[in-house]
Parts: C-alpha cells; sequence; structure tokens
C-alpha cells in the first residue's frame, strides 16, 4: 500500500484550494479530495484515547453495576457499545490506511482493535478491500456485501428459496440474530479466506481467538461469569448489531447504483451507489462519521475526523444520496434490485412484476 508523502498540503490548504465550481465527475471528485488523505498522528491518536478510554471506563461501571442492579448494567453496555462502534470505525480506518501515516502502526493498531471487536483484522481487511473494489457491481456481488438479488434471480427461484431469502432479509434476522452468529461464531474461523488467504489469514483468525479468548477466559475467572454473560456478551452483541444496520444503509437505499461490469464504473458507483447519512451530531461523532460513505468510498485513504472538512470545503458533495436518520428507517422495506427501474424494489413490488410479466 503506497503512502503519500509527507508534504502533501495539510487541512489549511486544503480549504484555500476549494474549486469555483464543482468536478463533473466522479474521477475528478476522486483526485481533488486527494489532498486530504494525510492523516495527522496527533490527531490519530488523540481520537483513539477519546475512544478507547471511555469505553473501558464504561466497561468497568458494568462491572461494577452487577452489584447494584442488573438493568442498571445493561443500561451501560448501551453507550459502551457505541464506543466499540467507534473502536471498529478506527480498525477501518487503519484497514485502508488512513489512520496513521505509518503502515505497520496501522496494522498492529487494527489487529489490537480486532480483539475487541471480535473481528480479525488482515482477514476483514482484504474481505473489504474487495468490498471496495466490487461495490455496485452487479457480477461480483458476494463478498464484503450484505446478500442482495435481482427481481429476476428472485422471481427466478422456487418457492422454498424465495422463502430462504426473505427470510434472511427479515429485519430480525438481518439485524439481530445475523450479527450475533457472524461475530459470535463465523468469524472465528472465516473459511472462505481460510482457503485462499495464506498463513496470514490462519494467523489473523486463530491469533484473534487466542487473544479474545485469553480476555474472556480472565473475566469468568475474575469477575465471574455473570460478568461475561451481562457485560461481554451485550457489548458486543449490541454494537454488532448496531454495526450491521450502519452498513446495510451506507449501501442499501432507493437511490443506490448497482450495474453490470461492462457499465459499472468504480468511481461513479462509489459516489453514486453509497448514502451520506445524516445522523445527529452526538451519533455522527459516536460513529466515527462512518455516515459520510460516499466520500469514503469515493476516496477511502481519506481519515474519517478530515470527513466534515471535505463536506465543509465542497458543499456540492452534502448534496448527494442525503438519507436521514428517519428516512433510512424505510430502507428496512427494499431487499431486491430492479434493473430495469434502477433501483431497489420490496418484495411487494417484485410480486407484482412477476405476475404482470406472467
Amino acid at each position: 500500500m503506497n503512502y503519500m508523502p509527507k508534504n502533501i498540503a495539510d487541512n489549511d490548504s486544503a480549504k484555500k484550494a476549494t474549486p469555483t465550481t464543482p468536478p463533473k465527475t466522479a474521477r475528478d471528485w476522486m483526485i481533488l479530495l486527494s489532498k486530504y488523505r494525510m492523516p495527522k498522528h496527533r490527531r490519530s491518536f488523540f481520537e483513539l484515547a477519546v475512544t478507547a478510554l471511555p469505553f473501558f471506563a464504561l466497561w468497568a461501571a458494568a462491572v461494577a453495576a452487577l452489584e447494584i442492579s442488573p438493568f442498571l448494567t445493561l443500561a451501560l453496555c448501551v453507550p459502551a457499545a457505541m464506543f466499540l462502534i467507534r473502536l471498529f470505525t478506527i480498525q477501518h480506518d487503519c484497514g485502508h490506511g488512513a489512520f496513521f501515516r505509518d503502515k505497520q502502526l496501522n496494522d498492529w493498531v487494527g489487529r489490537a482493535i480486532g480483539v475487541l471487536t471480535l473481528t480479525p483484522y488482515d482477514v476483514w481487511k482484504k474481505s473489504h478491500s474487495i468490498h471496495h473494489a466490487s461495490s455496485g457491481n452487479l457480477d461480483k456481488r458476494g463478498t464484503g456485501d450484505i446478500h442482495t438479488l435481482t427481481v429476476k434471480e428472485y422471481n427466478a427461484l422456487p418457492m422454498l428459496k424465495r422463502f430462504g431469502y426473505q427470510l434472511f432479509r427479515n429485519p430480525v434476522v438481518l439485524f439481530l440474530i445475523g450479527p450475533i452468529i457472524v461475530f459470535f461464531f463465523q468469524q472465528r474461523i472465516p473459511m472462505e479466506f481460510l482457503k485462499t488467504g495464506g498463513w496470514r489469514a490462519w494467523m489473523s483468525a486463530m491469533g484473534t481467538n487466542v487473544a479474545a479468548g485469553g480476555i474472556i477466559t480472565l473475566i469468568i475467572w475474575q469477575l465471574g461469569f455473570l460478568a461475561f454473560l451481562l457485560v461481554y456478551v451485550p457489548i458486543v452483541a449490541i454494537a454488532a448489531s448496531i454495526g450491521v444496520w450502519l452498513f446495510y444503509v451506507q449501501h442499501q437505499f432507493e437511490e443506490t447504483q448497482w450495474a453490470k461490469s461492462d457499465e459499472w464504473d468504480m468511481q461513479e458507483a462509489a459516489l453514486h451507489g453509497s448514502s451520506f447519512y445524516v445522523l445527529p451530531q452526538p451519533l455522527q461523532w459516536m460513529t466515527a462519521n462512518i455516515g459520510i460513505h460516499h466520500i469514503h468510498h469515493l476516496n477511502s485513504r481519506i481519515p474519517f475526523y478530515r470527513l466534515p472538512q471535505v463536506l465543509k470545503d465542497h458543499p456540492t458533495l452534502a448534496t448527494i444520496n442525503r438519507l436521514t436518520l428517519w428516512e433510512s428507517f424505510k430502507t428496512i422495506n427494499l431487499h431486491l434490485w430492479d434493473e430495469g427501474q434502477r433501483r431497489l424494489v420490496t418484495f411487494k413490488e417484485a410480486r407484482a412484476l412477476r405476475l404482470a410479466s406472467a
């Protein structure tokens, strides 16, 4: 992974470089935004500290609250889970080489956080890079994304398989049961990448498992099984569910962009196939600006703490794919990509199309 020279323009020069007219293409935007790519180590360490320290403090408070009430403990697990999501976003930036200028520092901080998020860093890094390289490409679905069928594919399935897909897309399965399965079980032995990823994938997965297992053993030994059951498990489970939701709304909105390989353009898919999830400021901070996802996909080397400055300097980008918190709840009903209308549709609309064609 190549790193930019140290003489890249900083925030101040980036502000002065705001163009009078917006670029015409996504590729032009990507080039323009490259000036924001350089991370600042002091700011990165600060962001890591103000995320990790409250996380561990809330974790300790939740354990202490067991002496008072299990309900108080569970209440404290919610903000602790939010800080765990923020840690995951830092891990995410490390995977893109966007959090520190040094590759090794990115990787080892990412691996350490991966133990807390139960996410093997090197395995996830490979999967996520594939996601970025193929997002919106109908011919390359299936890696690092949420399983999505086209209307034509869905209507061609036998009834039992259509039911299975409907069950998978049910919100209870997709945002509650599914995340628990993925983070607690599937990521322990990610077979898809262990077969092709070589020793690094095995070391990442098994190293994460051993380290996480050691932490769990220490928790049970020193604090008791109740602390594991009512503190550790809820924090990870809540963070996993919210994390999957965030990933879902970043790409599963009505006017997203999908295309076959011969029509697909990586930069256009990045800018127009990812949402700008407009969250209230406290939630935007807690999720480390991950909602500014269209800019992140367009240039993934921009540190999360510089994304708001990009919007400030280039207001045109703030008008693309805006999705408010309230509007995002409506995306739950969107399950299939209609190639004719070039938008996501509901199962009801897909049935109507099937009956019309019949």
